[in-house]
């Protein structure tokens, strides 16, 4: 009995000093949680109350982010606080809240969030590539270097649209193989418009049936995949988590094996670089790490060129493809619309000449349209987060440096006070009272400032060139026996259509 209640005494006082020390760690992490917190800024934007730890991320959805963005700023306004753990983030809503950032306060709002996920894959402070680059000495030189050395490649000029128009009759042709049978064209779009950059990047064009660059396209799409969700989220702001054994294998597996494809590209490349004989932009950028200890300083080196081409990939590839989708998309959802559009097409070009970009100007019915696809799409619906790189004001709020932002870029594209039909694909919206081709200040689906997207003007030769082909020497329709396609995107970064199957019937 004696041995019973001693054991008994000893539970009791473990359990006591137990529940002594529970309550001392709560306290202390409550504290830290409460130290590490953002401090309370007068004129500081409104939000939803933040959680010890966790902050505010419970009120997103991270598979659909410009959904709870959207409902929170009914509550809220165009301007209101997140906070991602202890990572403090505002995000900017409808036309001019996002313009007043971008446009008028550009370098206010210039810098990128640093973004522990990038060091797995090389990015850092030596290495940012562009698009993620802290605003900066090297960033001003690789953007620089990229605009100019994309230009002498044919960006923007007769012999890249050559090449555009090419790779279009490619397409056509692996279409018209369908005979007409239901098929998924998303492969085929992504290699042509894929092959269009990597002909300048690489020097490389790849045929449609070749496995090796499938699986490159299938890896950049899980590339894009791994990027968003909530776990990534939060390794981002709470990066000692990156030290879990086997986790960055798993959470990143798509990625890595991207990156070794561009490096495999890269070396490739390097065994055959001759200094004499310029072949593509990996060739001019060898060129340029050859320059000595300025051009490194500069950011030339080897692993800012995997960075580099990495980026021009993604811009290059996967907004331009994912449009055409959706241009496919909602021409079989909106069969008179496409016969509007080959009516103009018939009258302008005809059915036998190629599309150029000099028809565009007297094609303001299939202009609007291509506009309206971008704007209904809203490929990019939150943009690539920026940050402050000064205090600053905003809407009449204070935003202290460091702050991360949030563009979101749909609720420009689908802001009800400028587009009549904002949730409607409505190619009206680009034509004034005559009929002739106008484009709202609120279309921004490659954002705006000094962040705005690099590959802007290939892309819009792309969906011009692409699209006006496709129409030229097909009509698509819906097959007899498929269900009507969704019409809501699936969001991994970037707002791609459902799958979904169409029949190519040859005109």
């Amino acid at each position: 009995m004696a041995l019973l209640l001693w054991l008994g005494s000893q539970l009791s006082s473990y359990l006591s000093n137990v529940s002594i020390l529970a309550v001392f760690l709560t306290v202390f992490t409550l504290v830290l949680d409460f130290m590490k917190r953002r401090r309370k800024w007068s004129r500081y934007p409104p939000g939803p109350t933040s959680l010890p730890f966790i902050g505010t991320m419970l009120s997103v959805d991270f598979q659909n982010p410009h959904l709870s963005f959207n409902k929170l700023q009914k509550k809220f306004g165009n301007v209101f606080n997140l906070q991602n753990c202890w990572t403090n983030m505002v995000v900017l809503n409808g036309y001019k809240a996002v313009k007043e950032a971008l446009v008028h306060r550009s370098e206010d709002f210039a810098d990128r969030p640093y973004m522990p996920v990038y060091e797995q894959l090389g990015y850092g402070s030596k290495f940012p590539g562009i698009v993620m680059a802290r605003y900066g000495h090297v960033w001003k030189e690789l953007r620089r270097f990229t605009l100019s050395t994309l230009r002498n490649f044919g960006m923007g000029k007769k012999s890249l649209e050559e090449r555009v128009k090419e790779e279009a009759g490619f397409l056509c042709s692996e279409i018209s193989s369908e005979e007409g049978r239901p098929f998924d064209l998303r492969f085929l779009v992504n290699n042509a418009v894929c092959n269009v950059i990597c002909t300048t990047i690489y020097g490389k064009r790849f045929d449609y049936g070749d496995e090796t660059f499938k699986k490159l396209l299938h890896l950049f799409e899980e590339f894009l995949k791994e990027e968003t969700g909530f776990l990534t989220q939060l390794l981002n702001v709470v990066p000692t988590l990156l030290h879990i054994p086997g986790l960055l294998q798993k959470v990143f597996r798509g990625q890595k094996e991207f990156m070794d494809f561009t490096d495999m590209f890269v070396h490739k490349h390097m065994e055959t670089w001759n200094p004499a004989y310029t072949r593509d932009f990996t060739d001019e950028f060898l060129k340029e790490m050859k320059k000595g200890k300025a051009a490194e300083e500069s950011g030339f080196n080897y692993n800012n060129l995997r960075l580099v081409t990495t980026d021009l990939f993604g811009a290059g590839t996967e907004t331009t493809s994912t449009t055409l989708r959706w241009a496919v998309l909602y021409m079989i959802l909106h069969p008179e619309i496409q016969s509007k559009v080959q009516a103009e097409i018939d009258k302008v070009i005809g059915r036998e000449r190629s599309p150029t970009m000099e028809d565009q100007v007297s094609m303001p019915y299939t202009n609007a349209v291509i506009h309206e696809v971008q704007r209904c799409g809203d490929v990019v619906p939150i943009g690539v987060p920026h940050r402050t790189y000064r205090d600053t004001e905003l809407q009449g709020f204070f935003i202290p440096k460091g702050t991360t932002i949030i563009t979101n870029l749909s609720s420009v594209l689908k802001d009800e006070t400028v587009w009549e039909k904002p949730n409607e694909f409505y190619p009206e919206h680009f034509l004034d009272t005559n009929g002739k081709f106008v484009k709202p200040e609120a279309f921004l689906p490659f954002s705006a400032g000094r962040r705005v997207c690099l590959g802007e003007q290939l892309a819009r030769m792309e969906l011009f060139i692409f699209f006006t082909t496709l129409l030229q020497k097909f009509t698509f329709v819906l097959p007899e026996d498929q269900p009507r396609p969704r019409e809501d995107g699936h969001f991994a970064f970037i707002s791609s259509p459902h799958p979904y199957l169409v029949r190519a019937i040859p005109r």
